[in-house]
Parts: structure tokens; sequence; C-alpha cells
């Protein structure tokens, strides 16, 4: 059973406000204070009933707390953690949301010098194309999963406590290596996010870009479903996650390069059904996973 909190959300978008509308629903949060750096997305919380209450700062909304969910673009860590350094403290409990969280650790070092004990870093692996708090929803996070990385300095309470309260808004939660935790994100999610904007940047540079997107079908429709995701909040990622989507975009070159080399300069039909059957069965293992 996890506590129930006085809950401060600093950056009230689509993650943000959907924590808010769960911890609501699940009976997690006695009050709810939001701080979001865009005075209109911080009315509109307010109007839709996603908070109880604004703070005309990260820190007033932090101070105010027993638990901060920091949901900010990763680029602002940094910058977030030195505004909420005056009025840190040891009796609160503070979390993220982060996509990335190597960056996220070491801005708390450049701040603080460690990593503060009550704060447990995290990633709810869920999200929609959709920005904003008028999109966030109670339900975003149900068999979702959560993943948190604890580091060597964290307390064991705090840890649990963060576990529960994720657990409580319906979230699968898992524990890994912050390290770890970057590369498989990479791969999964941020890859796959760089492949949909490219592509559609790409045709949306062609003289006749009109003409293609009238007639795209629904495979184009779902593979560049995410280029629609907040583009701020993705260029933040890429940047702070560089170090391991590099390595994987010259992977997907070099396979590019495979593929079109059997398309020119092989009539062999059998070569790129084998490529792509391989593929759909990596597919078919994924869905597997997904089931079980």
């Amino acid at each position: 059973m996890a506590d129930s909190y006085r809950i401060g959300i600093i950056g009230v978008g689509l993650i943000g406000g959907s924590i808010a509308r769960a911890a609501r629903l699940q009976g997690v949060a006695t009050e709810i204070i939001g701080f979001d750096s865009c005075s209109k997305n911080l009315l509109e919380a307010l109007r839709l009933g996603v908070v109880d209450r604004i703070a005309e700062s990260a820190s007033a909304a932090a101070e105010q707390a027993d638990l901060v969910v920091i949901a900010v673009p990763v680029g602002v860590t940094q910058t977030l953690f030195e505004s909420l350094k005056p009025i840190w403290s040891d009796q609160v409990l503070y979390t993220d949301a982060g996509s990335t969280k190597l960056d996220v650790l070491a801005a708390a070092r450049r701040c603080f010098g460690r990593v503060p004990e009550n704060f447990v870093p995290g990633h709810p692996v869920a999200g929609a194309e959709s920005s904003g708090v008028g999109a966030a929803s109670d339900s975003l996070f149900v068999n979702k999963r959560v993943i948190l990385t604890p580091h060597p300095d964290n307390d064991d309470a705090a840890v649990k406590k963060i576990s529960a309260f994720w657990s409580a808004l319906g979230g699968r939660v898992s524990l890994m290596d912050a390290a770890h935790h970057d590369a498989v994100l990479a791969a999964t999610s941020h890859l796959p996010h760089v492949l949909a904007f490219a592509l559609v940047h790409l045709l949306g540079c062609k003289d006749d870009q009109q003409e293609i997107f009238q007639y795209a079908a629904g495979g184009f429709r779902d593979f560049t479903r995410i280029a629609s995701s907040d583009p701020r909040m993705w260029a933040d990622i890429c940047l702070a996650n560089r170090d391991f989507i590099l390595p994987l975009i010259e992977d997907l070159s070099r396979e590019l390069r495979e593929v079109s080399e059997i398309i020119k300069l092989d009539d062999n039909p059998e070569h790129l059904l084998h490529y792509f059957s391989d593929a759909r069965k990596a597919r078919q293992r994924f869905l597997d996973q997904l089931i079980t």
C-alpha cells in the first residue's frame, strides 16, 4: 500500500499532468501543487483540476510538498536542481520522469557534490504524440514499464517508497543501472524517434511533398506517428544521450547500405525475402514478450 503525499509537480505537461491525475484517482495525493514554466499551461492545469493550486516557482512548489516529481525536459535539469538546492529537504522524497538518466545523475552531482540519498531517478516508459496538460490521462501508466535507476547513495526506504508510488499509479516497476537504461532506451525509443523525424523531414523537403503526403497510407501514418512528439523534449533527449544514440545511427546506416545493395545488385528475390522474414520474426518475438 502506497503512502499518500502532498505532491509538488514541476512540469505539468503530458507526463506531469498524468502523474497528477493518476495520483488523485488512486488516492495517493492529499494535495497537488503544480508549477510549469509555461504560464498558459499551468493555468490550464488549474482550470482542468489537474492540480489543486499553482506555485509561482519550482522551488515554491517543492518547498510545500513532501513528494516532489520533476517532469521537465532533461536539458533543463541542471538549472532546476540549482533552483531547488536552497530549499532541498532531507524530509522530502524526490524523483524525476526524464527519459535519460546518466545526465540527470551527473547534473545532481554537479549541483550538490553528490546525488542526494532521497532523490530516486525514474523513467515512466509511457507517452503519446500529443503534449501539454490537456493530453494528460489518469491511465497513462497502467501496465506500462516504469524504470527506476537507484544510485549507490540512495536510501533504501526512499527507493521502496518511490517504487510503491509508481506501482500505485499502475506502473510495472523495474530497477536498472542508469547506464544500462540509457543504452536500452537509445535503441528502443530514442533511435525510433530520430528515424521518424528524419523520414518526415526528408519527405517534407521534397518539391512534391503535398502529393506525397496526400497519398500516404496507414503505414506512413503509423510509422511516423511519433514525429508528432514534442520537438524540444526530443532534442534534449537526443543530445543528452548522444553517446548511445550515435553508434546506433552508424549501425543503422550500415544496415541500410546492406539492404540497398541487396535491392540494387541481387536479382534473387529469396535473399530480400529472407532479410525481411528475419526482421518480421524479430518483431514477433517482441510482441510475444508483450503478451507474457
